[in-house]
């Protein structure tokens, strides 16, 4: 393959920081940011060389179809990990209750470590397409309680649960949308509780 010029490594390197870290890749937003690139178009250029090269590969225009052909190569010698896809989620009961278990899926260890702690749902919704998560998608999400400043979370809110961003303040906690038609769910911080949150998004599968 060809060799890349400097600006093109550190785009290659942070694309896989960002799957590496998170699951997923960064949006064309993230990676401009992150380079200081103002244009999408800009960004484009380089993983259109990137692509050209043989260094990443593109299922379409988006952002969240991006993966460095090298981490194809570390896959191989992995063995799959299965994780169960939860249906509804209903309030009250625990989230793996065997009735709301609806199918199970083989997932590369990559994208989610060799944590066994983990479950998958099918997202409902548009809430979260600025952030790449559609409606159709299932995102695996690590079961946990407690949660940091702009996590993805799928929190209980009433007898559904969401896909938000979550950000605590002093007095309630706000429950962001990536997606500008869509308003914030405020909760007061007295009416939360810790088992309102069912877990954090470690990362997620889009049906092209």
């Amino acid at each position: 393959m060809q060799g890349l010029t400097k600006r093109q490594q550190m785009v290659l390197d942070y694309i896989t920081k960002s799957i590496t870290d998170r699951g997923y890749p960064p949006t064309l937003r993230e990676i401009g940011s992150h380079m200081g690139i103002r244009s999408t178009n800009g960004v484009n250029d380089h993983l259109r060389a990137l692509e050209r090269k043989g260094y990443l590969k593109r299922e379409d225009m988006k952002s969240r179809a991006l993966r460095p052909t090298a981490l194809d190569t570390e896959a191989d010698d992995r063995e799959s990990i299965k994780i169960p896809v939860v249906g509804q989620v209903a309030a009250g009961q625990p989230v793996l209750a065997a009735q709301n278990i609806e199918d199970v899926v083989s997932v590369d260890p990559f994208f989610i470590g060799h944590k066994r702690d983990v479950f998958a749902l099918r997202v409902r919704g548009e809430s979260m397409i600025d952030a790449g998560i559609q409606n159709g998608d299932v995102i695996f999400v690590r079961k946990q309680m407690h949660a940091n400043r702009n996590d993805v979370v799928v929190v209980m809110i009433g007898d559904e649960a969401t896909v938000k961003y979550y950000q605590p303040h002093p007095d309630h906690i706000e429950l962001l949308p990536a997606n500008e038609a869509y308003a914030p769910i405020i909760v007061r911080k007295e009416d939360f509780r810790p088992t309102q949150i069912l877990g954090i998004v470690i990362g997620f599968y889009h049906r092209f």
